[in-house]
């Protein structure tokens, strides 16, 4: 009988927990001041990550001035744009949510995760670019094929906008979530199979070095955190098309939509730019050759 009642003390008090966390969270989803605070934060957090991107970027082009556009260069430019504008959309998101028509919301809050898809695939395709330049193979269909990848998920991801707009259905709103999960999980794999390749040769690569031990861990780290929040974007948008509580586009879901955004952009783009922060030699020091 005492295991018994122990056992109905524990379920009652589980019980209890569970409503007062459930009301804590619907307390603060349903606050317009928390709203704005998390919105706020979060806008600040993106604007922190957009400075650092364009101070590495200055950075960059002071040390080596002389070259154009090179991939370094134009990462660190689209993670400033990338989280430029989402810092500007959250600071704004109360007003973007009102919005009309609607599909101008989808838009703006979509925009900016399909630069943030080029952004990291700029990343892929650099990596790829090494490890087959290192093999002796050809990189020449590298560059196009990346190229003709982002315009084919531009293109698919405008055609549904186009359509939502003309005829807003709930059946094509999940289809374009679904969508969105597809690219990160492509983007997951790509950075998987490149990253694990150029990681594995960095392995065996017989000089024992200071630098390719620097190399070697800045790949591995890179290719896990890129890895992990590309496969967690997906599982998420997944959620998010079909679970009416997992949200991403409303106002009521902010401590959903901060957990989400700091997970798959803001910390990882900080990671990745801290990782990443090394500056190019100069030259005449030792010569740099910049993959276009």
């Amino acid at each position: 009988m005492e295991t018994s009642s122990v056992g109905i003390d524990n379920s009652a008090v589980t019980a209890f927990l569970l409503t007062d966390a459930t009301s804590w969270w619907q307390e603060i989803n349903d606050s317009h001041l928390w709203q704005d605070r998390i919105f706020f934060t979060l806008a600040a957090l993106y604007g922190v990550v957009a400075i650092v991107a364009l101070v590495q970027l200055v950075r960059i082009q002071l040390r080596v001035p002389e070259y154009g556009w090179t991939t370094q260069k134009v990462f660190h430019f689209l993670n400033f744009l990338v989280n430029g504008v989402r810092a500007v959309v959250f600071v704004f998101r109360r007003d973007v949510q009102n919005l009309e028509p609607p599909i101008l919301q989808h838009i703006l809050l979509d925009m900016p995760s399909l630069a943030f898809f080029t952004t990291y695939a700029l990343l892929v395709l650099f990596w790829a670019e090494i490890y087959y330049q290192a093999r002796a193979v050809s990189t020449d269909g590298l560059r196009p094929t990346f190229l003709t990848v982002n315009a084919v998920v531009y293109v698919i991801q405008i055609v549904l906008w186009l359509i939502l707009w003309w005829n807003p259905v709930h059946v094509l709103a999940i289809l374009s979530k679904m969508f969105f999960a597809s690219v990160s999980l492509f983007a997951a794999l790509g950075f998987l199979i490149y990253g694990g390749r150029l990681f594995l040769m960095l392995q065996r690569f017989p000089v024992e070095s200071k630098g390719r031990r620097k190399k070697l861990q800045e790949v591995g780290y890179v290719t896990t955190i890129c890895f992990s929040c590309f496969l967690v974007r997906c599982i998420m948008m997944c959620f998010n098309a079909f679970d009416q509580a997992a949200d991403l586009d409303v106002l009521d879901h902010p401590v959903l939509n901060f957990i989400y955004y700091l997970l798959v952009e803001i910390v990882p783009s900080s990671l990745v730019l801290f990782i990443l922060r090394k500056l190019p030699p100069k030259r005449g020091i030792t010569q740099y050759h910049p993959i276009r």
